[in-house]
C-alpha cells in the first residue's frame, strides 16, 4: 500500500519539559519522525513548550510553536493551522494524554483532524487499566488478580478481596508516577489517597503484587496489513519491583527458552491486535514467575516509548522513523531496512551482541530523596553498552556511567576497600556486620546493588542465597562469578610474573 494522498499536513505534539521518566529519548524520536515525514512531502507542524531540543530547530518542521502543552493552546494552532491528522505516539505520554484530551473536547471532530498511528478506542484500552484488563482476558491473556478503585474507601474493598501485599497504578500516568507497593492497611490508604491525586481521571489499579518475579519488554510494531514483528527483545536483571527504568536492563532476553519466548512472543501480537494499535510501536511488558513459569501481562504503552528509543539504539531499527511511515499508509514489507538497505523492515533484527543499559542516577544531588528503589521512577539518565557477552557490556556500561568505578571491581572504590578488610580479618563479629550490611543491600533494591551482588559471592554466599534474597536471576549471577573468577586469575597471574621477576 503506497503513502496516503489525503493527507498534506501532520501535526505532532511534542513531550514538553525534560522531567524523570519523559527526557530526551522523545526529542530524539520525534525528530526522526519529523524528517521522515518531511522527505515524504508532507507538511509538518511541531507544538513543544521545550525550546531546548533538536526538534524545535526552526529548520526542522514546516510550522514550529513553542507554546504551552494545554489543550486550549492546541486547539487554536488546529484552527490556524488546519492540519488534516494528528500523530499522537512520537511525543511521550504528554501527547498520548493531550490527543485523547483534544477528542474528547470535539476539537478533533470539529476541525476534521484524524489520530493516526493509534486511535483513540486503542489509546483509551491500553491506558485505561480497566478497559486493558477486560481487553487481555478477552484474548486469553493472563493478569495478575486486580480491582479498581476511584475512592479510598473502594481501595480497601478491592484490598481485602485480594490480599495484601498490593500495588497501586494510577491511572494515565507515566514513569510510575503515584505507583507504589502496600503491605498493610495503613500504606493502603496513603498510597491511594496518593494515587488518586496524580490520577487525571481520578482512578487506579489495585493488583496483585509480583515483586521478585522477572520480568520481560518486548518492542512491537505493526502495520495496516495486520504485519506484527518484535523489534527488540529486553529482560530486567532487576525483578518487578524496581521501575524498568530504574533496572537494568539487557537485550536480547537472556534466560528464556525459545519456548517461552515464542509463547511471550504470540502474547504480545495477541495484545496489540487486541488493544487496536494500527500502526507503528508499542512498548509491551511482562512478568513471569521464577519457579513456576507463570506468565502474566503487566502492561503496554501504545507509543513510542523510552524503551523504544533503547531498542532503536540497541538494534539499529528506527522506531520512531518507521512508526511514522506506517502511520501514513506503508506497510512494513515496503520499508527497507536501514542498515542492510536491502531486506525489507518487516524481518525482525536477530543480534549477535549483547546490549546493556545501567540507569544513572543523582541521590548525590537530592540528599534527602528515599534512595530506595520501587515502581516509581528515580534515575535522571542512562547509559548504553554494546559486548559480545553480557560481561562485557556489563563492565563497559559501568564504566559509562562515570562514577569513579572501573567495572565491577579491583579499582579500590565504593565497597571493595571494605571488602578486602573484611576478607582477611579473623574477627567473626565483624564480618557478620559486614554480611548483614551486604544482606539489606540485596533485599532492598538500591543504586548500588549490583556492587553488592559480587560482594556477596566473593565473601561466599552461594547463588542461591544471593537469588533468593535479590530475586536476580542465577544466570546474571552466574556471569558476575565468572568476572570474580577471572579478576582472581589475572591477580594471580601478577602475583606469579613478580615473584618470577623480569
Amino acid at each position: 500500500m503506497p503513502k496516503r494522498t489525503d493527507l498534506q499536513k501532520i501535526l505532532i505534539i511534542g513531550s514538553g519539559p525534560i522531567i524523570i521518566g519523559q527526557a530526551c529519548e522523545f526529542d530524539y524520536s520525534g525528530t526522526q519522525a519529523v524528517k521522515a515525514l518531511k522527505r515524504e512531502g508532507f507538511k509538518v507542524v511541531l507544538v513543544n513548550s521545550n525550546p531546548a531540543t533538536i526538534m524545535t530547530d526552526p529548520e526542522l518542521a514546516d510550522a514550529t510553536y513553542l507554546e504551552p502543552l494545554i489543550p486550549e493552546t492546541l486547539e487554536g494552532i488546529i484552527a490556524r493551522e488546519q492540519p488534516q491528522a494528528l500523530l499522537p505516539t512520537l511525543g511521550g505520554q504528554t501527547a498520548l494524554n493531550l490527543a485523547v484530551a483534544l477528542a474528547e473536547r470535539g476539537t478533533l471532530a470539529r476541525y476534521g483532524v484524524e489520530l493516526i498511528g493509534a486511535r483513540l478506542e486503542a489509546i483509551r484500552k491500553a491506558e485505561d487499566r480497566r478497559l486493558f484488563k477486560a481487553a487481555m482476558e478477552g484474548v486469553g491473556l493472563d493478569l495478575p488478580r486486580s480491582g479498581y478503585a476511584t475512592s479510598v474507601t473502594e481501595a480497601e474493598a478491592v484490598a481485602k478481596a485480594i490480599g495484601f501485599p498490593l500495588v497501586i497504578r494510577p491511572s494515565f500516568t507515566l514513569g510510575g508516577a503515584g505507583s507504589s507497593p502496600v503491605f498493610s492497611q495503613d500504606e493502603l490508604v496513603e498510597a491511594a489517597a496518593r494515587g488518586l491525586s496524580v490520577s487525571p481521571v481520578g482512578e487506579m489499579l489495585i493488583e496483585e503484587w509480583v515483586g521478585g518475579w522477572k520480568e520481560f519488554e518486548l518492542e512491537v510494531m505493526r502495520d495496516h496489513a495486520d504485519n506484527c514483528v518484535v523489534i527488540c527483545s529486553i529482560e530486567n536483571v532487576d525483578p518487578m519491583g524496581v521501575h524498568t527504568g530504574d533496572s537494568i536492563t539487557v537485550a536480547p532476553i537472556q534466560t528464556l527458552t525459545d519456548r517461552e519466548y515464542q509463547q511471550m512472543r504470540d502474547a504480545a501480537f495477541r495484545c496489540i491486535r487486541a488493544i487496536g494499535v494500527d500502526t507503528g510501536g508499542s512498548n509491551i511488558q511482562f512478568a513471569m514467575h521464577p519457579q513456576t513459569g507463570r506468565m502474566v501481562i503487566i502492561e503496554m504503552n501504545p507509543r513510542v516509548s523510552r524503551s523504544s528509543a533503547l531498542a532503536s539504539k540497541a538494534t539499529g531499527f528506527p522506531i520512531a522513523k518507521i512508526a511514522a511511515l506506517l502511520a501514513v499508509g506503508y506497510r512494513l514489507d515496503e520499508l527497507p531496512n536501514d542498515i542492510t538497505q536491502k531486506t525489507p523492515a518487516c524481518f525482525e533484527p536477530t543480534l549477535d551482541y549483547v546490549v546493556v543499559k545501567i540507569p544513572r542516577f543523582a541521590f548525590e544531588k537530592f540528599t534527602g530523596a528515599d534512595q530506595r528503589l520501587n515502581t516509581s521512577m528515580k534515575s535522571v539518565g542512562e547509559v548504553m553498552a554494546l559486548g559480545r557477552t553480557f560481561k562485557e557490556a556489563l563492565q563497559k556500561a559501568i564504566r559509562g556511567l562515570e562514577v569513579g568505578r572501573a567495572g565491577l571491581g579491583a579499582d579500590g572504590r565504593g565497597i571493595d576497600p571494605q571488602l578486602k578488610a573484611v576478607i582477611r580479618a579473623t574477627d567473626p563479629a565483624l564480618r557478620e556486620r559486614f554480611l548483614e550490611d551486604i544482606r539489606a543491600h540485596l533485599r532492598t533494591p538500591n543504586c548500588d546493588r549490583i556492587f553488592y551482588l559480587k560482594a556477596s559471592l566473593q565473601c561466599g554466599m552461594s547463588q542461591e542465597e544471593v537469588a533468593w534474597m535479590s530475586g536476580v536471576d542465577r544466570w546474571f549471577l552466574q556471569q558476575i562469578q565468572e568476572i570474580i573468577d577471572e579478576e582472581e586469575r589475572l591477580r594471580q597471574f601478577g602475583r606469579s610474573r613478580r615473584a618470577i621477576g623480569p
